[in-house]
């Protein structure tokens, strides 16, 4: 059977200017800042005009929002998986950690995006409510997997577990400490064995 030609002069698919500029904001605005990064440095890699920027996303403000909602769907489904893998509710809290492992062992990795986007942050901005809604998500799954685990105080030990989540992704990130996320593994093991004796 004949294979279709491509007509001469045609070019093979290539990514549309507005996912060639979300992964341009996605690379430059983890390795070096939403903030430090201009526009202008976002379009040149992207290799399109300035006006296709605003007309794919009207602000930098938007692409910012859009980048950070890249983010959010990955973690979200990285997340997802491990949850899935896990047979028991213990286990599957634990499977959160040994995500954010596999994250923190990738080459370039420069901590959470929705931190470090947080750091250059103003009062009611995208950024804002972006990582507004990955925290409450995250918060609202640790609650849930506590309470099917029987936890006494699933809130409290969401609250907890959070604590040891964030702090190892800054751990990893200032520390450089590749061992951050098994350590607080470890320390929520801990803590949901004992929500568990208790109650």
């Amino acid at each position: 059977m004949a294979t279709k030609a491509t007509p001469a002069g045609s070019a093979p698919d290539r990514p549309t200017a507005r996912a060639r500029l979300l992964a341009a904001a996605n690379e430059l605005f983890y390795q070096e800042g939403v903030n430090t990064v201009g526009i202008d440095r976002v379009i040149e890699k992207a290799g399109v005009a300035k006006a296709t920027l605003y007309s794919a996303f009207g602000s930098k403000d938007e692409l910012i929002r859009a980048y950070l909602s890249g983010r959010q769907e990955a973690r979200r489904s990285q997340v997802t998986a491990a949850v899935a893998a896990g047979i028991t509710p213990r286990e599957q809290i634990l499977g959160i950690f040994d995500s954010l492992g596999t994250s923190i062992a990738q080459p370039g990795y420069h901590g959470c995006a929705f931190v470090n986007a947080s750091a250059e942050a103003r009062p009611g901005s995208p950024i804002t409510e972006v990582t507004d809604e990955q925290r409450t998500w995250m918060r609202s799954l640790f609650a849930e997997l506590a309470a099917a685990a029987g936890a006494a105080g699933p809130e409290e030990l969401s609250r907890r577990l959070m604590l040891l989540y964030d702090g190892a992704g800054i751990a990893a990130r200032l520390d450089r400490d590749l061992g951050a996320a098994a350590a607080a593994r470890d320390c929520a093991a801990v803590l949901i064995d004992a929500a568990l004796a208790g109650h």
